[in-house]
Order: structure tokens, then sequence, then C-alpha cells
């Protein structure tokens, strides 16, 4: 099974796969979570991995008593905005050489220029409505690190951004992911959300063709 179909696996079976690592892991699964949404939000490199889905699915396993949501929304919040900050500084330090050297093959240039459209169009709210949009959202802080962005303003905007994605859609996952008709179809949920959340940026996409040609 090569990485990219174990990577889809783990997506679609999010419910499954995260229950197993509780038991396997108690509260070190609480580590695991923290790693995943940091790495999403803070290295270029890992915009692949999960993020609304896993937060409604962490949200629905607190409902279901595996996970302890007072100490999971805090730590999240924590890992999202470490992990902008990270990326904010790497854009800042190191971002111009980073996309002159060798390593620029990890880096797509089409999601770099997506991201720049989108700081035209809304300036430094995009770093709160990236939190929403994948791949965008690991984009964002590099991109306004690159830009030299006033860093007391990313803050501002990243502890909003941070605190309004884990929030929401955590809290959502908490109320409503454990629902029968939804818990009976969380994997149908699950593609769901991310179809939902890939919108903006296929309307995006659409809409730059158009005005292509």
């Amino acid at each position: 099974m090569d990485f990219l179909t174990m990577l889809v696996d783990f997506v679609l079976h999010l419910d499954a796969h995260l229950l197993v690592l509780v038991q396997q892991y108690g509260m070190w699964i609480y580590a695991i979570l923290f790693a995943i949404i940091f790495s999403e939000t803070g290295l270029v490199i890992a915009p692949f991995l999960p993020g609304d889905s896993l937060l409604f699915v962490t949200g629905a396993l607190c409902g279901m008593g595996s996970l302890e949501l007072q100490i999971l929304m805090p730590l999240l919040m924590f890992a999202a905005f470490g992990g902008d900050n990270t990326n904010y500084w790497i854009g800042r330090l190191l971002g111009l050489r980073l996309l002159n050297s060798s390593s620029q093959r990890l880096i797509k240039h089409e999601h770099l220029e997506k991201t720049h459209r989108f700081f035209e169009k809304h300036g430094g709210k995009t770093i709160i409505f990236a939190r929403f949009l994948p791949i965008i959202r690991t984009f964002a802080p590099f991109v306004a690190g690159i830009g030299t962005m006033s860093y007391r303003l990313f803050l501002v905007f990243s502890a909003l951004g941070s605190m309004a994605w884990i929030g929401s859609i955590t809290l959502a996952g908490y109320f409503f992911g454990n629902i029968p008709v939804i818990k009976d179809n969380l994997t149908l949920m699950i593609l769901v959300i991310i179809f939902i959340s890939f919108i903006p940026a296929i309307t995006e996409f659409i809409r730059h063709r158009r005005g292509a040609n």
C-alpha cells in the first residue's frame, strides 16, 4: 500500500483510526493530534494532512467520552497558533532562499500564487479566512512572512483565526457528530466536509480559468 493510498484511507476512516490510536496510546493521542495540526499549519510541505475532518471527528470523540474537550480544544488552538507562527518565521527568514533552492520542488508554486491572490483580495484578514481553506491555510503564514507582514498584526489575526477554526469545527463535531444519522454515515460526512472546505478554492480556480480565457 503506497503513501497516498494510506493517507486516503486514514482520512476517510478517521473515526476508526483515531479510536485505535486512543486505545493504543492513551493520553499520548493528544500529542499526536497536536503534531498533526501543528504540521498542517506550520510546514509548507505538509498541506496534505487532514484538518477540518480531523477536528470534526475529534470533536465527535469528545462527545463519546473518548477524548476530553477541555484538554483538546486549548491544546489544538495552541498547535494551530504555534504552527502559524513557525510558518511565518520560516517565510520571513528563509522563504526566498527556499524558493530559489533545490527544495523548491517540495513547494508547489501554484499554491503560492493562489495564496498571493487571496492576500491581494482580502489583505491581512486572509490569515483568518485561510483557516477554513485547505492548502491556503498552510501557505498563508508562509506568504505573510515572505511579504514581511507586520508581525504584531499577524499575531492578532493568527490568534483569532486559530480560536475560530478549532473552536467552530471541534464543537460542531462535539454537538452533531454523535447524532445517529451522522454517526452511522461518518465517512460520507467526512467527504462532505472535505468537499465544502474545497468549494472556495474550486470557485477561485474556475474564476481564474475564465479570466484567463
